[in-house]
C-alpha cells in the first residue's frame, strides 16, 4: 500500500488539523516532538506521511501530486487558484476577506471610481473588483501591514483578511464590503482522488462526523 501524503500549512492551522486527524485515527507521533529537525513525517503502520509548508505553497504541492491532501485556509486556495479539488470546509480559522478603509471611501466604491487597492492577495482582489463588481482599479501588492497603505495616501482601500476587525478600528478603517467567508479547508489532488479514492472518502466521512460548525 502507498503513502497517503498530507500537506499542513505551519503554524496554527497544522496543530488543529493534527488534532481534528488524531479523533479519527489519523495519527503520527513522530509530529508530537517539537524539537524534530525533520522535513516529512511518517506513520509507517498507517502508511501515511505528513509534511509542513508555507500557506501559498500547500496548494503546489497538492496540485502537482507532492500531497495528496492538504490543508490550508480558503483564503490561499483563492488566491493560488491551482488545479484541485476542495472537498471540506474544516470550519476553523474562521474570518472574511473584506474591502476595508476610511468611511470616506465608501463612496469611491459606490460610483466604481478609479482607486488603488493596497492587498496580500491581487488575485483574489483582481476577482473581485473586475469581475464581480466590473469596477477598474489599480491593484498594489504588498506583503506587510496592509492598513498602513490608506493611512499614508498609498491607496484608498484594502482588501484583507478580518477576524475581529480591532486593527482596522485601532487605526481608523472599517470593513466597506465583504468579498467571503473564509476557514481552513482539505484540498485533494485531482488525480489521488481517483486513485486512493476509498482511502480519502473514508477519511472525508471519518471528519464530517467529528466535525461541529
Amino acid at each position: 500500500m502507498k503513502y497517503l501524503t498530507f500537506a499542513l500549512a505551519k503554524g496554527r492551522l497544522a496543530k488543529k488539523s493534527m488534532k481534528l486527524f488524531e479523533q479519527i485515527g489519523v495519527t503520527c507521533e513522530e509530529m508530537k516532538d517539537e524539537s524534530s529537525r525533520r522535513l516529512i513525517f511518517v506513520n509507517e503502520e498507517l502508511r501515511y506521511r505528513f509534511f509542513l509548508a508555507k500557506a501559498p505553497d500547500v496548494p503546489t504541492y497538492v496540485e502537482y501530486g507532492a500531497a495528496d491532501i492538504g490543508i490550508v485556509g480558503r483564503d490561499t486556495v483563492l488566491e493560488e487558484g491551482r488545479q484541485l479539488y476542495e472537498v471540506l470546509d474544516l470550519g476553523f480559522g474562521k474570518c472574511r476577506m473584506c474591502v476595508a478603509g476610511p468611511e470616506s471611501a465608501k463612496e469611491l466604491l459606490r460610483h466604481h471610481e478609479l482607486i488603488r487597492v493596497a492587498t496580500k492577495y491581487p488575485n483574489i482582489a483582481k476577482d473581485y473588483f473586475y469581475n464581480r463588481k466590473h469596477q477598474t482599479v489599480e491593484i498594489i501588492k504588498l506583503n506587510g501591514s496592509i492598513e498602513l497603505a490608506p493611512i499614508v495616501g498609498l491607496s484608498e482601500v484594502i482588501v484583507d483578511i478580518v477576524e475581529t476587525g480591532s486593527t482596522l478600528k485601532e487605526n481608523g478603517l472599517k470593513v466597506l464590503e465583504e468579498i467571503c467567508p473564509l476557514s481552513a479547508r482539505m484540498v485533494v489532488n485531482q488525480v489521488s482522488m481517483k486513485l486512493e479514492q476509498d482511502r480519502i472518502k473514508d477519511i472525508i466521512t471519518n471528519l464530517k462526523q467529528v466535525l461541529v460548525y
